[in-house]
């Protein structure tokens, strides 16, 4: 089958194009606003873009309330959305007014984060301390403005916690990164395998 996305023809039961672009990486964001308030969201539209530095991007389908907090004070925090936090997440992702905590809501600990203003998730196995780089409110190819707005955090800290490392690896087998699938579907990593990379005889890189 093919069809274009202008017309979005597909005549599936469902949009197929995020089930295609899978698995994605949550982004469990966490922000403060500007009056104090701390909020918690999960975002499917998130990856590391940078190793050098270290930079992390998540996509906003909307003015939401993290877009709001990181425009005010410039930081976020990203929580390793592993399976054994998996009802957490998912309790996080609720539609709630501004202000409201979703931590509280989803009975996890806020920690105050030791390098930026946000707070990240206690109980997850690993979390980014970030500050904002960039915002982009994305364009169509007519240059129009998109309803998504991209948000850049170059990684200032780390936070692991000692049980998530098997080997000197923070291993994904062990901690069960969750991922988003297409409709309401998600998966975990429970299993793993190793591919290094071929070498062209008498060619280097």
């Amino acid at each position: 089958m093919f069809y274009d996305t202008d017309g979005n023809h597909h005549g599936l039961a469902h949009d197929p194009f995020k089930a295609i672009v899978a698995p994605r990486p949550i982004g469990w964001i966490g922000s403060k606003g500007r009056d104090g308030s701390i909020n918690l969201s999960p975002y499917s539209f998130f990856n590391a873009v940078s190793d050098r530095p270290k930079i992390v991007m998540f996509s906003s389908s909307g003015r939401k309330d993290s877009l709001r907090n990181v425009e005010e004070t410039g930081c976020f925090t990203t929580s390793f959305a592993g399976y054994d936090l998996a009802a957490q997440i998912n309790a996080s992702s609720v539609a709630v007014p501004y202000g409201v905590d979703e931590f509280a809501l989803a009975g996890l600990t806020a920690i105050q984060g030791q390098l930026v203003d946000a707070p990240y998730v206690g109980e997850a196995l690993a979390a980014l301390e970030c500050r904002v780089t960039e915002i982009h409110q994305l364009k169509t190819l007519t240059g129009d403005k998109a309803e998504a707005y991209a948000v850049f955090g170059q990684v200032v800290g780390i936070h692991i916690q000692e049980k998530a490392i098997r080997d000197g690896r923070f291993a994904a087998d062990l901690n069960r990164p969750l991922a988003r699938l297409g409709y309401m579907d998600f998966g975990d990593v429970s299993e793993t395998f190793e591919l290094l990379r071929p070498v062209r005889p008498g060619f280097s890189r």
